[in-house]
């Protein structure tokens, strides 16, 4: 509101023995100012000069000399979203300036301070404040692995600078989130820049935990509100381990623009040599996304047998991008690279991670469009066998194209339709007992037709015909793979038919229950396949053979509905079964080895074929799934021919009391040696509340090997959190064969709306 030219008219009114001073002023647009007076308080407006609006000052006592406005007892002070109060203010309307004195409070935003003394200029924003005592309340964005507090950003501080609306320079200040009156942490600076909604930036800084300092850092960064990507250095972290003796590192996490950071890192490790991290995240665009991470070590080696090193260095990496690009286009990559298992054995921080001896590599572009899909992709596949020495299966198609159609009808009224497979590939397979070219090519071609039938309203079955042409430009001749090309034709017929289904339905009280029981039908034929074994098994799809053979199977299932009209499935039992009429599957089957092909492994993942077989195991899978506080799984193979069950599974999930957690999984295989080793492990995970939640949480978990009777992997986590602090603890033991036995000790602080120091890292949490 600009102000062009003003008049000051003065009266007076004397209330017993106090005189209080009013005026108005006007403007050539507006009245800006009215003033009014009683006995005890007197009111006025002040016009601010700069065009920067109208102050509303209250005071039991005012008075003016010259420009020089005087205010004593309760000043309250407002200008825009500011509020200033104090016992005593004076306000220079030509210049700006106020200076206020005792028990000053200004408050602004998100801001509040209180002073000793305090000096603002309303025309240019900024202001200083001494012996202050303040607070910002930030908001923060939720974040699954930072503990948060409600608590506002408290400060105290000899001196305060607003140096504008958004930045507060602070001098010889300490900084928490915690209860201003019992600090469990703080941070101390002799110099501090708030940047509100953004961080705290700090100079020559200590990080005191229960007054005791902890760590030093001559400049440090917390992040306040929503905004928390900044750069700069991570918390340092040290650890000592049994493996890799005395441990230091640290990280630099770069961010330069919104939609992209890096962070890179290394550890010094003492007995085995250093590492080197690094992960990055790009999101240039919404539909773009863009995620690597890097982990390596230099390795000396622990001594071994005569005091001779053994390096196990090494280092994984892996890539995952997925895109949506324009015109229906979308690309995907996951790659995964490894060294070497050695590697991954020594070096690996948790359990999953070290047994998973798989390193898959795969991209694909694809577009669907009007019942049509067109896939071009890249494949690798490597399976390590043994670790010393080391051996491994290699599959690989790159590159490779794909098209292929939905079932589709040519005409209306006619209930048959066509569709078809097609692809061209490159392929590669080195495993220890066979080794192909580097690219062996294999294209196939499989129309197909499927007319579906229904006889009345009970009966309804779906017959597939396809003719399968696979073209390979290699072959297996005695065991050796020669250049000579070879085709398979095959013929395959599937009929599925589905039997009426039976269901009743009965009412208890405002629930309505449901029994229903649902039989299966699947007969399948393929013929030409003939020698199965000159075919390279490159993939799931060259274990194609010849087959004769019914699928049959019945699933119970039991609904439940709620007064509320809540439907949920309660419980599932499925029994399958195959019937083979041809036991050999056209000479396929080798009697006296582990056999394994898509006649056998779609029905169970176990193998169970070393030699002609008419039937497969039964499979019984119940599921109990009644939401909420439990489900659990039971899954039984019981091989009819051998008379015994060959595998036994258990899933349990259970959460019995509030935040209490329950995991146990059992799984044996009673199968003889040729076909799979016998094994019998059980896994569990116990636990209470989560690493972040406020109070007391806990949990446990281990790994059990029953049949060698050792613990594969216990880790046990402990941690309590306060309203701005928390404490974890961790006991970890690794046992991997001759490779690595371990047992690790960690501990982090988890100080809230910050992030964590310590060893014990967000992603090897077990909660």
């Amino acid at each position: 509101m600009g102000l062009t030219k003003f008049f000051f008219v003065e009266y007076s009114h004397t209330y017993g023995s106090t005189k209080v001073l009013a005026g108005r002023f006007l403007t050539t647009s507006l009245l800006l100012i009215l003033l009014g007076a009683s006995y005890q308080s007197a009111s006025a407006q002040v016009a601010v000069p700069a065009g920067r609006g109208v102050a509303q000052l209250e005071a039991r006592q005012q008075r003016r000399e010259g420009n020089v406005y005087y205010f004593d007892g309760d000043v309250d002070l407002r200008f825009e979203n500011m509020r200033l109060r104090a016992d005593h203010v004076q306000y220079n309307e030509k210049t700006g300036d106020a200076s206020a004195r005792g028990n000053v409070k200004f408050d602004a935003d998100v801001q509040h301070v209180e002073a000793d003394e305090a000096h603002y200029n309303f025309q240019t924003g900024r202001g200083t404040f001494r012996e202050v005592r303040g607070s910002i309340q930030g908001q923060r964005r939720t974040n699954p692995s930072v503990l948060l507090s409600p608590n506002p950003l408290t400060f105290e501080a000899q001196q305060v600078e607003r140096l504008d609306e958004q930045t507060i320079l602070v001098h010889r200040a300490w900084v928490t989130v915690c209860e201003p009156e019992k600090p469990l942490w703080k941070f101390y600076a002799s110099r501090a820049t708030i940047r509100i909604q953004r961080r705290v930036e700090m100079v020559n800084a200590n990080f005191r935990f229960f007054y005791v300092p902890v760590i030093y850092m001559p400049y440090a960064t917390v992040p306040l509100g929503r905004r928390l990507r900044q750069s700069g250095f991570l918390v340092p972290h040290v650890a000592d381990t049994s493996r890799k003796g005395f441990v230091i590192g640290d990280s630099f996490y770069w961010a330069p623009v919104e939609w992209a950071d890096l962070t890179v890192g290394a550890e010094y490790l003492g007995r085995r040599g250093w590492s080197q991290i690094a992960e990055m995240r790009v999101r240039p665009w919404e539909n773009v996304r863009l995620d690597a991470n890097y982990f390596g070590v230099v390795d000396r080696g622990l001594p071994g047998p005569g005091g001779v090193r053994l390096p196990q260095g090494g280092h994984r990496a892996q890539v995952q991008l997925d895109a949506q690009l324009p015109g229906g286009w979308r690309a995907a990559a996951d790659l995964n690279t490894l060294t070497s298992l050695k590697f991954r054995l020594a070096f690996a921080e948790t359990f999953a991670e070290a047994v998973n001896s798989e390193v898959r590599k795969s991209a694909f572009v694809t577009n669907n469009f009007r019942g049509f899909s067109i896939n071009f992709a890249l494949q690798d596949y490597k399976n390590f066998l043994s670790a010393a020495p080391e051996t491994a299966v290699v599959l690989r198609a790159a590159p490779g194209v794909q098209f292929s159609s939905m079932e589709q009808a040519p005409w209306k009224k006619l209930p048959i339709y066509f569709g078809f497979d097609a692809a061209a590939d490159a392929m590669h397979r080195s495993d220890p007992g066979l080794l192909t070219p580097a690219a062996v090519q294999r294209t196939e071609i499989a129309p197909r037709v499927t007319v579906p039938l229904r006889w009345g309203p009970w009966l309804g079955a779906t017959t597939t015909a396809a003719v399968r042409t696979t073209r390979y430009g290699s072959q297996v001749l005695a065991g050796t793979v020669v250049g000579d090309s070879v085709r398979r034709t095959t013929g395959e017929l599937t009929l599925d038919l589905r039997p009426p289904s039976f269901e009743r339905v009965w009412e208890r009280g405002d629930e309505k229950w449901k029994h229903t029981v649902e039989p299966e039908l699947t007969y399948r034929y393929v013929t030409g396949v003939n020698d199965f074994g000159r075919f390279i098994r490159f993939d799931e799809s060259d274990t194609l053979t010849d087959t004769n053979e019914v699928e049959y199977s019945i699933t119970q299932r039991l609904y439940r509905r709620d007064a509320g009209g809540k439907a949920e499935e309660l419980l599932s039992w499925k029994l399958a079964q195959k019937h083979y009429f041809d036991p050999t599957f056209g000479g396929a089957l080798v009697p006296g080895q582990r056999n394994v092909f898509e006649a056998l492994n779609t029905l169970s993942a176990f193998a169970f074929a070393d030699g002609p077989r008419h039937f497969s195991p039964i499979l019984s899978d119940i599921r109990v799934t009644p939401g909420g506080r439990y489900d659990a799984q039971f899954r039984v193979d019981y091989d009819t021919e051998r008379g015994k069950l060959t595998m036994l599974g258990t899933l349990l999930n259970l959460r019995p009391y509030r935040e209490s957690f329950i995991t146990l999984a059992h799984f044996a295989t009673q199968a003889n040696n040729t076909l799979q080793p016998r094994s019998n492990q059980i896994r569990a995970l116990v636990g209470w509340g989560e690493l972040n939640r406020r109070g007391l949480n806990g949990s446990f978990a281990f790994s059990y090997d029953v049949k060698q009777q050792f613990f594969q992997n216990q880790v046990a986590q402990v941690s309590w959190n306060g309203g701005c602090c928390g404490i974890a603890l961790e006991f970890r033991r690794l046992a991997l064969g001759p490779l690595r036995s371990e047992n690790q000790f960690r501990v982090a602080l988890l100080i809230a709306n910050i992030g964590t120091f310590g060893n014990l890292r967000r992603t090897e949490k077990i909660f």
